[in-house]
This record gives C-alpha cells, sequence and structure tokens, in this order.
C-alpha cells in the first residue's frame, strides 16, 4: 500500500480553504523498521515524513557489529520507494560482551550514530542485551569519550515489579547512577511514559534528552482495555495514568529542548497482535506526523511544533538541520485499517479513524 492510498478522501478534504503549517523536515529519532518482507511494506510511511530515522537494532540475531550495521542499511537504502531521500541513521545494539574498539570504530567511520542499551529482556528482541549496567562502563567510558550517545530502553526487567512501575523503578535504581557516572555521557531517555522522567530529564538538561512517541501523547492506561482489551496499543512501556500522559504533553508543547520526535513505531504482524501472548508494539509510524501536530493543536502550541519535530533531536546528536520543508494542512483525512504485508496486515495506529491534519507537500 502507497502512503497515498493509505489516507482516503472525506468529503471535507475536498471543500474549501485549510490552514497549513510549514516546517523544516522533519526527523524520527527512534524507528524499528524490522527487515525483509515488512521493512519493505514499512519503511514508505516513515520515508514519506521524515528525512533521517535513527534505527533500531533489535533484529535477530541483533546488529552488533560494523558489518552488520552496514549490511543492514543497505536493505534498509535499497527498499526506499524510487526518489526517496530518507537516510537511515544505525545503532549498535549493546550486549555484555560488546568491544569498545568496535563502538570507537563503527562511530568514526560514521556507521553508528549511536548505540542502543535494552536491559536484557526488557522488549521485543532484548534477551541479548545488558544484564548488569555498571559492568559496562568500559564501552560507557570509551562512548563519553568520542561523543557518541546512549539511547537507553528505561525499564526495570524484575519480575516482581509491576509493569505499571517499571520505568519508575530504572530511573531510580539505574538511570540516576548512570548520570552520576557517566556526567559527559550524552543520553537519550527513550519513549518517557512517567511525568518524574521528565523532570529527571530536565534535571540534566544537556546530556539528558528524551524522545516521546505519538501514542503516549494520545493514550492512558484505561485506553488499552476501553471496552475490551486492545492489543494493538499494548507496547513497552505501556501508557501510564492520564496524569502522566498530560504531563508529556505538556513537557513536548512547551517549547523544551530537551524533547524530541521518536515514534518508536514498532509494527508486528496482526496474528502476532491478536494472539494468546501479545507482542508489544505500535505501528504509529504511519500516522505519526499528523497525531503530533494534532496534539501541539490542540495544546495551542504550533509555534513550538517545528523545534519539537525538526530541530531538537538533530542539535542534541550534533547534526546539521535539514534543508527542505513538509507542509501539514488542517483538512480532514481519513486512514485505512491495516497496512498489507505478504498474506498478512499489520493495523495501523488510529486506522479506521479521521484525523484531523493531512500531509501536505515535502519540498527538498
Amino acid at each position: 500500500m502507497s502512503v497515498t492510498e493509505l489516507f482516503g478522501s472525506t468529503e471535507a478534504k475536498a471543500a474549501g480553504t485549510f490552514e497549513t503549517l510549514t516546517i523544516r523536515r522533519p526527523d524520527d529519532w527512534h524507528v524499528h523498521l524490522r527487515d525483509g518482507a515488512m521493512l519493505k511494506a514499512v519503511l514508505p510511511f516513515t520515508a514519506a515524513q521524515f528525512k533521517r530515522g535513527i534505527i533500531m537494532p533489535n533484529l535477530v540475531p541483533p546488529v552488533t557489529s560494523v558489518d552488520a550495521a552496514n549490511a543492514y542499511r543497505e536493505r534498509i537504502l535499497a527498499a526506499r520507494p524510487d526518489g526517496n531521500d530518507f537516510i537511515p541513521l544505525m545503532t549498535c545494539y549493546l550486549t555484555d560482551t560488546t568491544n569498545p574498539d568496535e563502538i570507537e570504530r563503527g562511530f568514526k567511520e560514521g556507521v553508528w550514530a549511536a548505540a542502543k542499551l535494552y536491559p536484557a529482556g526488557a522488549t521485543t528482541n532484548a534477551h541479548h542485551g545488558v544484564t548488569d549496567i555498571p559492568k559496562l562502563a568500559p564501552v560507557l567510558e570509551r562512548m563519553e569519550k568520542i561523543g557518541m550517545p546512549v539511547l537507553v530502553h528505561g525499564e526495570a526487567t524484575d519480575p516482581a515489579v509491576d509493569i505499571f512501575d517499571r520505568e519508575a523503578v530504572f530511573m531510580e535504581a539505574e538511570m540516576l547512577p548512570l548520570l552520576k557516572r557517566h556526567q559527559g555521557l550524552k543520553v537519550v531517555v527513550e519513549h518517557v511514559t512517567t511525568a518524574e522522567t521528565v523532570e529527571l530529564v530536565r534535571a540534566h538538561a544537556g546530556r539528558a534528552a528524551a524522545t516521546v512517541t505519538p501514542h503516549h501523547l494520545i493514550l492512558n492506561r484505561t485506553s488499552i482495555f476501553q471496552g475490551g482489551l486492545r492489543p494493538h496499543l499494548y507496547c513497552l512501556p505501556v501508557a501510564k495514568r492520564e496524569r502522566h500522559r498530560l504531563a508529556l504533553r505538556k513537557a513536548v508543547t512547551a517549547g523544551d529542548g530537551n524533547f524530541f520526535i521518536g515514534t518508536d513505531t514498532a509494527p508486528h504482524l496482526r496474528s502476532a497482535k491478536q494472539a494468546e501472548c501479545c507482542s508489544a508494539g505500535v505501528f504509529g509510524g504511519a500516522t505519526a506526523l499528523q497525531t503530533y501536530v494534532q496534539v501541539f493543536d490542540e495544546e495551542g502550541a504550533l509555534p513550538h511544533f517545528e523545534a519539537f519535530a525538526s530541530e531538537n533531536g538533530a542539535r542534541f546528536y550534533g547534526l546539521p538541520l535539514n534543508e527542505g520543508t513538509i507542509t501539514l494542512e488542517k483538512r480532514p483525512c481519513r486512514v485505512s485499517p491495516a497496512v498489507a504485508v505478504g498474506e498478512e496486515d499489520v493495523v495501523v495506529f488510529r486506522g479506521g479513524e479521521e484525523l484531523p491534519w493531512s500531509l501536505g507537500e515535502v519540498r527538498g
């Protein structure tokens, strides 16, 4: 399915004039593109909206070497639609045996943009992750020295910790000590979900930043159970109480440079979601910009949207701002429910809904 086919027309779409917002081309600082048929099916939706994307390395097997990252990057480039200029920014999957020299080589050769720290078992394909973060010190010290960011999935993995408390427990037990031990290390706290994590990031502004997903700005934990169990809204970290959702909306719309887009778009086949043991992940990439801009519009913060979408992340990573623009149009569009992947499909976040904003022209 093409991007054009995903967003159907409505009567309102065809009528009259509408408000537009043109911003510098944005980036997505947290993307799961998967591989094979799934990569080919979902990449066009990310590439239609974003110039660059930080690509998650939790494939099977995970991307732990420079050679594996180069090979994966080539598969992504080959899957781009004709004429598309999307740039994948590759990451290294950290393990207990990661070699600091391999990390430095990949970063200096321009292969790695960052390294991903998954606590072992925290999320999809994280079983090869780090079992004891303090023992990763030689790798983190090398990253600190060369200016390479670490991207952290911030959840405790102790099964005794309630799933709704795993972020809070991790921040206290692991993140604060990490920031204290490595005071020159650039840390991205990924897909933040609590008011307390927002404050932790602000307290370490300049060396810590955070990504925020579109779904965590829309959903609270009740949404997952509204009218019955909704597996396509289940992700890790799970959505939290309403007060946390409101804190996230306030953080991203306040013009705070410590927060930026990270969709954590994480597609799974319908059969993996509608299953006895449901996979964690929301396919939010297809409707990401429309959801983010809707939030900023509802909060009366459209003047801050460009910085959140197109500037804050690049500045934190030390990368140049994108050239060119994308225009968003305040006119309704209806989203198709799913995207085909071979004989199966992937359910789209907000699929079947009429969204108040539409994607417009991309220039440059």
